[in-house]
């Protein structure tokens, strides 16, 4: 099989590179933006060419900032390929796939791999990355059965565990899980950073403001694209935390330890389970 990815960063190359290790492909098209790091791709043996284009290619996975996907999908429309995606949006998506791919979406397969980290390009690619990860699928009525159930089985090939929604249901999960995260950890350090002591704010952060924000060093336009494609999700989700940050400074404000040390415990007791089940 003949595979093209359009965007070969941490997820488009460690796609490739899980599928080479699986001997499921024969040749891999890159196809992006950045010369060097598709050269660094061709080095390191992600991919097997440089394109501008798909070509003839079987599937094409379109690894991109979700921003870029309008004109990445009008490129794509006259191809004959399997179309699946790895953006950490779903509604955009589809809707960009359906203007520009007409009847042709039925060849295309929404999807989404959870296993995102704050690197990125292809020096950041693993065969590895998708092993015991979730990756969620969204097709939508008219997407062929077929279609479905190949690119279905290239992410278990990958080592991956394959579910489906909706796209407006993984938009809501993951506004909470991964969206929300994300935007408080970029505005966390830029509040810090913007501080006229921030100089030794820094230099006294350790394993808490680190661990904390670790994913504040993750794409900035990939994570733009992301929050404005959701943004009335994100928008409702960031007044259920403005309700709990209410709540806190209320507890703080009243000096209820009580109140306060059993919030902690709940919290606690929820993530610790949430570890033991995902483990």
């Amino acid at each position: 099989m003949k595979l093209a990815v359009i965007g070969v960063g941490l997820i488009g190359g460690s796609f490739a590179l899980a599928l080479k290790k699986a001997r499921a492909v024969s040749h891999v098209v890159g196809v992006g933006r950045g010369a060097a790091n598709l050269e660094l791709a061709l080095e390191r043996g992600i991919i097997d060419s440089i394109a501008t284009d798909a070509g003839d290619a079987d599937l094409v996975l379109v690894s991109a900032p979700v921003g870029q996907y309008p004109r990445i999908l009008a490129s794509l429309s006259s191809s004959k390929a399997i179309i699946t995606d790895a953006g950490s949006t779903k509604r955009d998506v589809v809707a960009a796939a359906r203007k520009a791919l007409g009847k042709s979406i039925a060849r295309f397969v929404p999807g989404h791999p959870i296993a995102g980290a704050e690197k990125s390009g292809a020096a950041a690619a693993s065969a590895d990355l998708f092993r015991d990860r979730r990756v969620v699928l969204t097709p939508v009525k008219e997407t062929d059965g077929d279609a479905v159930s190949k690119v279905e089985a290239l992410w278990k090939a990958c080592g991956a565990r394959v579910s489906r929604m909706t796209a407006a249901e993984h938009d809501e999960v993951l506004a909470t899980v991964s969206h929300l995260p994300h935007l408080l950890a970029f505005g966390l350090v830029h509040e810090v950073a913007k501080r006229k002591n921030s100089e030794q704010l820094f230099s006294f952060a350790a394993g808490g403001f680190r661990d904390f924000t670790r994913i504040a060093s993750s794409h900035p336009e990939m994570w733009r694209d992301i929050c404005i494609a959701n943004k009335d999700v994100l928008l409702k989700e960031i007044s259920a935390f403005s309700r709990k940050i209410e709540e806190l400074k209320k507890l703080l404000e009243h000096g209820d330890a009580a109140a306060l040390e059993k919030l902690f415990a709940e919290a606690r007791q929820a993530r610790d389970q949430w570890l033991k089940s995902s483990s």
